[in-house]
């Protein structure tokens, strides 16, 4: 009897791939889109837009799969737009595709699977499982996709070993280029359909505006400071400031400002020149292991401390009486470390584990 496996289908290109090369490897293949939030904008096709999922439901017929739409809008709510939100009160920056992937794609979406006596999900995301060996430890690894322009292996660092074992990346080996090619061949509509970079819940990149209109509040004016504690200027709400943050800062300073931290205790937004928002360390928490079972002693890795950002040499250690928290001492000073992002640690091309920065 062959395998099952659900597949999400966003309507785009990668999963339409994935779900084809699946059912070409002798998986029992369904689709499915999950909707997870309303007043998606149909001009940049996010994934839960009405044609998104018009065009995972033509590529599921045109590869003879099921399709259907699961409803997981209150769990994406809960888990992943209010905690967006709620970070960014805290003057946090979040990365809303990871709590994405943690809780809804490799969560509800599992769960879902698992109660439809389904063996696997799978998604489009270019990354690699390796599986357990001696030479693993007997550990299910996560690998950087092939792509190195595409790699995934970043936002999916939450995955546990059971998320893993029921897990597929078919694009893991193929670069974009390739899965294009793949969809010109067998005639998928979606084979030049342009990759979404937003946001799905932000669709204007507007994330001030978003959590203003979520939540009707007014937020308070505050003092823009500099290092010595000097007013410059006011802010109309930390909602609206990053750390590494140039553009939208108002001062009586006629040289470039960048914000260096978010006082949110004293509603201040704290800037400085560039060179002040360098720094060798940063502190994280709510860490997740993979290649490990944990940290025992100072390990040296690389790590990437946002998604775009290139792998830093490194060194990882506990925090002394602090349980699940480690301490990060970079070879070289990295630019805006932000709290509320994800460090990710790496050795070459495997995910160690990683944690959200919390200072």
């Amino acid at each position: 009897m062959k395998k099952k496996v659900l597949i999400g289908m966003s309507g785009g290109v990668d999963s339409s791939v994935a779900a084809y090369l699946l059912k070409n490897q002798g998986y029992d293949v369904i689709g499915v889109t999950m909707q997870i939030w309303d007043g998606v904008s149909e001009e940049n096709g996010t994934c839960c837009s009405l044609s998104a999922v018009e065009d995972a439901r033509r590529v599921a017929s045109k590869l003879g799969i099921p399709h259907y739409v699961f409803n997981f809008k209150k769990s994406f709510d809960k888990k992943v737009v209010q905690y967006f939100i709620s970070e960014y009160l805290k003057g946090r920056t979040p990365n809303p595709c990871i709590a994405c992937n943690k809780h809804i794609k490799f969560g509800e979406l599992l769960k879902r699977a698992n109660s439809m006596d389904i063996e696997y999900v799978s998604t489009g995301h270019y990354a690699q499982i390796v599986q357990p060996s001696k030479k693993t430890n007997n550990r299910y690894l996560l690998k950087k996709g092939k792509d190195s322009s595409k790699d995934q292996s970043y936002v999916l660092y939450n995955l546990t070993q059971e998320q893993l074992s029921k897990s597929l990346f078919p694009l893991g080996k193929l670069r974009k280029k390739k899965v294009r090619k793949i969809a010109e061949k067998i005639g998928l509509a979606v084979a030049n359909k342009k990759d979404s970079q937003e946001i799905c819940f932000v669709t204007d990149n507007n994330y001030s505006g978003f959590i203003q209109n979520q939540t009707k509040k007014n937020f308070k004016k505050g003092n823009i400071v500099d290092l010595q504690g000097n007013i410059l200027g006011q802010h109309n709400g930390i909602h609206k400031y990053t750390v590494g943050q140039r553009k939208g800062i108002k001062t009586i300073s006629n040289e470039p400002l960048y914000v260096i931290k978010i006082d949110t205790t004293n509603n201040q937004v704290i800037v400085g020149k560039e060179e002040d928002i360098y720094t060798h360390k940063l502190i994280a928490e709510d860490l997740n292991w993979i290649a490990i079972k944990g940290l025992e002693k100072p390990m040296k890795v690389k790590a990437k401390i946002r998604y775009r950002s290139e792998d830093a040499v490194c060194t990882i250690s506990n925090i002394e009486d602090t349980k699940g928290t480690v301490l990060v001492e970079f070879k070289e000073r990295q630019r805006a470390i932000t709290p509320g992002q994800s460090v990710v640690f790496y050795d070459k091309d495997i995910v160690i584990g990683g944690g959200i920065i919390t200072k």
